[in-house]
């Protein structure tokens, strides 16, 4: 079983990338058929990086790789779920968790 890269004219599923002993979301990515392809060889992240049009090996220049435990696929395999075992923070910016930044669910803040 795999994605279904043809349901995106681009061929990027989004994944979500979640620490499998905390099972906090780390950080949220794009896959297409040959970085899908090297996480199941290597059982380590790799993405396609839409920013620079090209193949992203997390943790190739920072050391933080994640190595995947599993992969779980949606009810319509167009969404992708990979359990981690992260070796240091997932985001750029040094946070274990790319998700940081609160959203204000009062109507009287912008």
């Amino acid at each position: 079983m795999k994605p279904d890269f043809e349901k995106y004219s681009d061929g990027l599923v989004p994944t979500i990338v979640v620490d499998t002993n905390t099972k906090q979301v780390l950080m949220m990515a794009y896959v297409n058929q040959e970085s899908f392809n090297r996480c199941l060889e290597t059982k380590q992240t790799w993405f396609w990086s839409r920013s620079r049009q090209e193949l992203w090996h997390k943790g190739a220049t920072s050391g933080n790789v994640q190595t995947i435990v599993s992969m779980v696929l949606d009810c319509d395999q167009d969404a992708l779920l990979l359990e981690v075992v992260p070796a240091g923070p997932a985001c750029h910016t040094g946070a274990v968790s790319c998700f940081f930044n609160e959203v204000p669910m009062n109507e009287s803040e912008e």
